[in-house]
């Protein structure tokens, strides 16, 4: 029944509705019991905020966030506050993993409005969609410097009536500002110069106390990291290296590191690399997990290995669901014990003197407090986070082994506790990072079951997510509970061609090659912005061309939590360039790099991604080894180039009668001699062919 045709006390009953029951999203479900009338977003919310003519009150977070707790608790499922919001919004709630399109859009707005973005994102919006004010968590009652939610609430409720004429200044200067940020500056190429000019800007922001880049709170940023270790493989400096291996040994010993159960948290809220901010999400791990596998080949320090092995581990064991494919995240809270009421950041992870010294007796407790820096007034809030940052000896294999024994007797112990919620959607994009990062590091570290695991996740998205009502190249973003979900967005799609890239390293049949290429002919179907070489070049939006229409459709080359999809596809497609011969591959790679290359001298420290794909598509290694894919020397120089500290290259594996496109530099290669060989090609030139596998480590180590 359509809104003004219901009686006023039908109308009442159906705005005070919470309608989130239905969702799958875990984050929205949360929400199912607020007195809040929420409402998912969607045309139809949009349609009764038209009706009732009430501003729209838009608030995103997702399920592990900490924040968007203490404001659920505080504000949403207090009663009097949800009666002003009924009285006065149409609410509507959303999970930003399962929409990152429409959060992207509105953190954009909060950014033009001089705010920090981040979750909670609360803002307000027309019956239409428009933003007009926002911020991010407010407490009920005015604290820290902030209004109280209500005092908000009623402020905006009364401008929206009263003072029309600055909402619709604020939404123009907001659509002025959109398409502003939505056409960004192009330029030529991106140089290796400026490449390296942008290394040395990010060097002089390392912390080399501590590791990393700034100061609290800190975040791992492997994009950044993949950026330095690239300026040191182009350059033959050091210090970029030396970053590297400096911050993920300090994350890899520090708080930040959950040293039972493996992996990492999502950032450290302090400058050591000591107190995390409890959530664990699956994009974090995937990242980080090829750059250990990559600093063990480099230095042989059996640190990055153990790390590596840990927090597979983890994502194998806790993170991969019975179908195949990965859950997102871990919550940053628990309850402290099973009749609490409320949950506390860190409640699972965190532990007292008493309690090791229980679990452990006397002997082994002192070692392993002396090592996790047990004290009996704790490191964080009277409690200890367990962390090896100030050790300053090595440890004897007999002292090791009794850590390890320690530390599964604390772990068995904290299966006991209330564990935090695990957000179990799978997202596409998210799970193209850990396929990728996971074939990755299984070649590195020589991990066939890691792999293995990669592939079971890759048939999932590949059969499950995949989108039948709009074609067999299309897929969807979300899965839960027997649901795939909402449209795939450019980060899916570029994501997933990367991982079956990554796949394609280890199989002998073309299948994930033309899955690569079917992804990467649907993204410049359907998200290409339509510009052409004359015009700047053209890069790719962040929804498709039938997709929900929105306020407006994004288009960035900006890293964030996750690399940009846009930097992401120059990597994609100069490897499709190197693996195909196909110049069409070349051009869509430099019309993104051009697109965006007037951006990189103001905003070089989000771009780098971009930045490394424009040094891939100019300088792209290409390593081929041709034998018989059974042969014993094949094998080991396969191993060795896997094995290999570089970044970005093109492995390709063919038999003696298998030949590469004519286009390519390696077109021709075979034999030498009857023996295997592999051949190292940049650009047009190969060097010449190596037989020995301990000559390709040596040769591939001097790159």
């Amino acid at each position: 029944m359509p809104i003004d045709a219901r009686t006023d006390a039908e109308t009442a009953a159906a705005v005070a509705e919470n309608r989130l029951g239905r969702e799958t999203s875990p984050y929205l479900l949360q929400h199912a019991d607020n007195p809040v009338a929420w409402r998912p977003w969607g045309p139809d919310a949009l349609a009764e905020a038209q009706a009732l003519d009430r501003p729209i009150l838009l608030s995103v977070g997702y399920a592990a966030c900490h924040w968007c707790h203490v404001m659920a608790h505080e504000s949403f499922e207090d009663p009097a506050t949800a009666a002003v919001i009924n009285a006065q919004f149409v609410p509507v709630k959303v999970d930003r993993e399962e929409r990152p399109d429409i959060d992207a859009i509105y953190q954009q707005a909060l950014a033009m409005l001089g705010e920090h973005g981040g979750w909670p994102l609360t803002m307000f919006l027309t019956p239409t969609g428009d933003p007009f004010w926002g911020g991010t968590y407010f407490p009920r009652e005015a604290l820290y410097g902030r209004p109280g939610f209500t005092d908000v609430l009623d402020a905006i409720a009364k401008t929206y009536r009263d003072a029309p004429e600055k909402i619709r200044s604020n939404v123009d200067q907001l659509r002025t500002g959109f398409d502003r940020l939505n056409t960004p500056e192009a330029g030529e190429t991106i140089p290796p110069a400026i490449a390296e000019r942008c290394a040395e800007a990010l060097l002089s922001h390392v912390d080399w106390q501590h590791g990393g880049i700034g100061g609290a709170p800190k975040f791992p940023q492997p994009s950044i990291l993949a950026q330095l270790w690239g300026a040191h493989r182009r350059t033959g400096e050091a210090k970029p290296a030396e970053a590297v291996l400096l911050a993920l040994r300090r994350m890899a010993e520090g708080g930040i590191y959950d040293h039972l159960g493996g992996g990492f948290a999502r950032y450290a809220t302090d400058r050591g690399w000591l107190v995390p901010h409890f959530e664990k999400m699956l994009y974090d791990n995937a990242l980080l997990l090829p750059l250990l596998a990559l600093a063990h080949n480099a230095t042989g320090d059996p640190l990055f290995r153990r790390r590596a092995e840990e927090t597979a581990h983890w994502l194998l064991s806790d993170m991969q669901t019975e179908e195949g494919g990965f859950a997102s995240a871990r919550d940053a809270d628990s309850l402290p014990h099973a009749d609490a009421d409320h949950p506390e950041e860190g409640a699972y992870y965190v532990w007292t003197e008493p309690e090791i010294d229980r679990l452990l007796g006397p002997e082994d407790s002192a070692l392993f407090k002396q090592v996790y820096d047990v004290t009996p007034d704790g490191n964080w809030e009277g409690t200890t986070i367990l962390n090896r940052l100030a050790l300053d000896r090595t440890l004897s294999d007999e002292e090791e082994g009794r850590l390890a024994r320690a530390r599964a007797t604390l772990l068995a112990a904290r299966a006991t506790r209330p564990e935090p919620l695990k957000d179990d959607k799978v997202l596409a994009d998210w799970n193209g990072l850990a396929i990728r990062g996971l074939v990755q590091a299984g070649q590195r570290l020589g991990r066939p079951d890691w792999i293995a695991a990669a592939r079971r996740a890759y048939d999932f998205v590949r059969n499950e997510m995949a989108d039948a009502a709009r074609g067999p190249d299309r897929l969807l973003h979300a899965y839960r509970a027997g649901r795939a979900r909402h449209m795939a967005m450019l980060d899916d799609y570029v994501m997933m061609a990367e991982a079956a890239l990554a796949l394609h390293e280890t199989a002998p049949d073309r299948s994930y090659l033309e899955d690569a290429i079917r992804w990467a002919e649907a993204v410049h179907a359907h998200f290409h912005d339509g510009r052409a070489e004359q015009d700047g070049g053209g890069a790719y939006f962040h929804t498709a061309d039938d997709a929900e229409g929105l306020v407006t459709r994004t288009k960035s080359a900006t890293d964030a939590s996750t690399p940009s999809g846009n930097g992401r596809a120059v990597h994609l497609f100069a490897a499709l360039h190197l693996l195909t011969g196909d110049e069409r591959w070349a051009a869509r790679a430099d019309g993104i790099v051009r697109r965006f290359a007037g951006e990189v001298a103001r905003n070089f420290a989000a771009l780098s991604s971009l930045i490394d794909g424009a040094m891939m598509r100019a300088d792209g290694l290409q390593i081929v080894v041709c034998g018989p894919a059974d042969a014993p020397a094949t094998r080991a120089l396969m191993e060795a180039a896997r094995r290999a500290p570089v970044l970005d290259r093109v492995l390709v594996q063919l038999g003696p009668d298998e030949k590469l496109p004519e286009a390519r530099p390696a077109a021709g290669k075979g034999l030498v001699e009857r023996r295997p060989a592999a051949y190292l090609c940049r650009g047009p030139v190969c060097e010449r062919p190596v037989t020995e596998a301990a000559a390709l480590s040596e040769r591939l180590a001097a790159l």
